[in-house]
């Protein structure tokens, strides 16, 4: 029987696994949490649920909330972490709606080094909020967005001795490209459309990326349509124009300024792709559907994309019959238990005697 060590050891980390492709230091060593090799789970049910009657595909998820701080965050924390400890940094700063402010705060403490995170007042979710409070960040609230956070932390950076770890950091894009490796490892191809949502546009951005190193080198013929879902009352990039004041329940989405726009354009363009808004209840409805058709639970900005699709079929101009898509689920659902909550039924009290339950039970 093989020791603990060794199972646990079986899985490196994206940098270790990836190491010839990740392009950052290798003069330190990774500062990992066992990162990636994520699921790929396929999703029949949800499949016939999206595809409304009037298609049917193949659907697959790829459930980046099994990474060690729940979200794909960790990909490119990994690599921005490891690069800031290369280049001799003692502390670290980020502006986030939540995701990030976790993922950094956790690297941050595996390398021993202070992380500071700025997030709007009021609008981060409490799970995000509990991660970085636990792994011992100092959590900064404002009065303003995310927009306005990452502007003083790219000018903190300019200004004081602390490494900048936000999506803007290139290394932040190397961790997080190796998803789309994980992707066309698992399927020994890439697929025929990747669905995800654009927040801050550093994940699509990524995964754009990692397709297309593995396209040039020859290991997967062809690259994946990509579909961009912003939620409705966030969507700089579906409306042409900086959204002054987002607002949306996804929370982890809600960015009107996006820092990596002009290279989500580009993996739109190159991949005939397309991008749209979904309000906040077609969300909602796809965040509910996939927990109760698959038993996955994901926080709502991660469901973006499957409302994309949703509405796609549904408008007619996403033609996905005979299609393998992945969507990318980006975080956990207890990122966000209020919104989980307050969408459910309340749990019904009674006494504790078997024929008030046999009472309640609704079996076929």
């Amino acid at each position: 029987m093989p020791s603990p060590l060794t199972a646990t050891a079986a899985w490196p980390g994206v940098i270790t696994h990836y190491r010839d492709r990740v392009q950052i230091t290798q003069s330190v060593a990774p500062v990992t949490l066992l990162e990636g090799n994520t699921p790929l789970i396929p999703a029949p049910a949800l499949a016939r649920a999206l595809g409304q009657g009037k298609a049917e595909f193949e659907l697959f998820l790829k459930f980046e909330a099994s990474n060690p701080t729940g979200s794909f965050k960790d990909r490119g924390m990994t690599a921005a972490i490891t690069q800031a400890v290369a280049d001799g940094a003692k502390a670290v700063i980020c502006a986030s709606t939540g995701n990030t402010a976790a993922s950094a705060a956790a690297y941050a403490a595996r390398a021993g080094l202070q992380c500071v995170v700025l997030v709007p007042d009021g609008k981060i979710a409490a799970g995000k909020l509990a991660g970085a409070l636990s792994y011992g960040a100092q959590v900064i609230a404002i009065n303003g967005n995310f927009d306005d956070g990452l502007r003083m932390v790219r000018e903190a950076a300019e200004r004081a001795p602390i490494a900048l770890v936000n999506s803007i950091n290139p290394a932040r894009l190397q961790g997080q490209k190796t998803a789309a490796f994980e992707v066309v490892d698992a399927l020994g191809a890439a697929p025929d459309w990747l669905a995800l949502p654009v927040g801050n546009a550093g994940n699509i951005t990524a995964y754009w990326l990692g397709f297309t190193e593995y396209f040039n080198d020859g290991i997967t013929s062809t690259r994946p349509r990509v579909l961009g879902a912003q939620a409705a009352g966030s969507a700089p990039i579906v409306h042409g124009r900086v959204i002054e004041k987002p607002e949306t329940i996804a929370t982890a989405i809600r960015i009107g300024n996006p820092a990596r726009w002009n290279e989500a354009l580009l993996a739109l363009d190159e991949s005939d792709g397309e991008i749209t808004a979904v309000s906040d209840a077609e969300i909602l409805a796809a965040y509910r559907q996939v927990a109760r058709l698959e038993g996955v639970f994901c926080e709502p900005s991660s469901a973006a994309g499957l409302a994309g699709m949703a509405k796609g079929v549904r408008e007619g101009w996403l033609d996905l019959d005979g299609q393998r898509v992945v969507a990318v689920l980006t975080g956990h659902g207890l990122k966000d238990p209020d919104t989980a909550i307050k969408g459910a039924a309340e749990p019904v009290t009674i006494e504790p005697r078997i024929d008030a339950l046999l009472g309640l039970l609704s079996l076929s």
